[in-house]
């Protein structure tokens, strides 16, 4: 009997230990919450008329005064991208504090019920120290007796009532803290973007006074670094579809998906096509003769860049860093588990590194391509390249036997590993 005693003086002990934390008030919460709500909506709409502006702006002549005005539209458009991501910041912090107050909540409760369940116990105690025999002999009648034992029924079912209160009361606070974790865990990536978002708006500071020094703000100047990008990109897919098509890589077509539309995700939220990949014949689209190797997308300076499927970042670089190399720029490439890697191009910033494990749909970088901005490569005017390989037949190397890359390091592959990405991505 004493060692009961000491084991439910103990349970007691470890029912009715609280656990509560600092709660913030929810009604205050969830007017600051609304509050940043209706302010993000206003910068939305602002942003969307930039976003049209900047549109029309990229769409008119290429020329210097063109340029410098799609600068000028830039610059401002991402400085409300950066607004439009600090009010995400604050409203993820404000919904943390809102979960921590609801978690607080909830672990009050529980000591609530493990209070109940505790005392309840306890008397379950009471009446077990008393053996039925010896009340019969005490109690006065029978009567006694029995609504003693109708009462410890009644015990029963407010300690299976509280314990079942305390389950579900759990549960809630399960999901509610994973919940929060999940909120911080958007927080971080958010923070992340914002850093990438300040890498854009510097280069793009950068690049206009380095477009106005290059050019002596002069349009015939401008003109002809329009057209030495273009010779530096015929020069470099020459290069390379010279040095892919002496490769002899065997490539397992077992391993290779079959083309189905929406294996992959698009890569902007906003899809325009500028330019298709290789060349059709009569067995579809094939990369051939130095054709296009990826798919082009119309995007502004600085628009979030998406993983088209979760998978592990194999490589990132930017071959801007060789003066003189006109290539991709700054790039990214994923390897996928489904045995296809994808490659982004023409980057304004990136956000992932090697050996990063990314979801499908994750912001990795922004776009770039605007000319003289780094990271641009042989780019003639703001997009992003989407290139599509089999896994197989893809690895990054020194690109020595180019004329101007020596030194860098890009993705080579065989031709035939080479893929249409719109035979993969959703239909249109």
């Amino acid at each position: 009997m004493m060692r009961w005693k000491i084991t439910t003086v103990l349970l007691v002990s470890l029912l009715i230990t609280p656990f509560i934390i600092g709660a913030a008030d929810p009604t205050e919460l969830e007017k600051e919450i609304e509050q940043v709500q209706r302010e993000r909506e206003i910068l939305i709409e602002e942003q969307k008329k930039l976003q049209v502006e900047l549109e029309a702006v990229n769409k008119e002549t290429r020329s210097l005064g063109s340029a410098v005005k799609s600068l000028d539209a830039t610059k401002l458009k991402l400085a409300k991208d950066i607004s439009i991501t600090q009010s995400k910041i604050t409203l993820t912090d404000l919904t943390i504090r809102s979960l921590e107050s609801t978690v607080s909540e909830k672990e009050q409760q529980i000591f609530a019920h493990r209070a109940a369940i505790a005392n309840t116990i306890l008397a379950f105690s009471d009446y077990d120290s008393r053996p039925l025999i010896l009340e019969l002999l005490s109690s006065s009648s029978l009567s006694d007796v029995w609504r003693d034992r109708s009462q410890l029924e009644g015990l029963s079912n407010r300690l299976e009532d509280e314990i079942g209160a305390l389950r579900e009361t759990r549960n809630i606070l399960n999901l509610e803290k994973e919940q929060k974790e999940r909120v911080k865990k958007e927080q971080l990536s958010l923070r992340g973007q914002l850093n990438g978002q300040k890498l854009v708006v510097d280069e793009n500071k950068k690049a206009k006074e380095k477009l106005l020094i290059e050019t002596k703000n002069v349009e015939s100047q401008y003109q002809k670094m329009l057209a030495l990008n273009i010779a530096r990109q015929k020069e470099f897919e020459e290069d390379l579809f010279r040095l892919e098509s002496e490769l002899r890589i065997f490539l397992d077509p077992t391993l290779i998906p079959s083309s189905r539309p929406g294996l992959i995700s698009w890569p902007l939220q906003k899809v325009f096509i500028t330019q298709r990949f290789g060349r059709t014949s009569a067995s579809g689209r094939l990369y051939a003769s130095g054709t296009h190797n990826g798919v082009d997308f119309r995007a502004t300076q600085g628009t979030p860049v998406m993983a088209v499927l979760g998978g592990v970042v194999e490589g990132t670089g930017n071959t801007d860093e060789q003066n003189g190399c006109g290539s991709y720029g700054r790039w990214i490439l994923i390897k996928h588990p489904n045995g296809l890697t994808s490659i982004y191009a023409h980057l304004s910033a990136s956000l992932v590194t090697t050996g990063k494990i990314v979801s499908a749909g994750e912001v990795i970088g922004y776009s770039g391509g605007m000319p003289g901005v780094f990271g641009s490569g042989y780019s003639t005017g703001p997009h992003l390249h989407l290139g599509l390989f089999a896994s197989q037949g893809v690895s990054i190397r020194k690109f020595e036997s180019s004329r101007g890359c020596k030194q860098v390091f890009v993705p080579i592959a065989d031709i035939k590993a080479y893929l249409d990405p719109l035979s993969y991505l959703p239909s249109l």
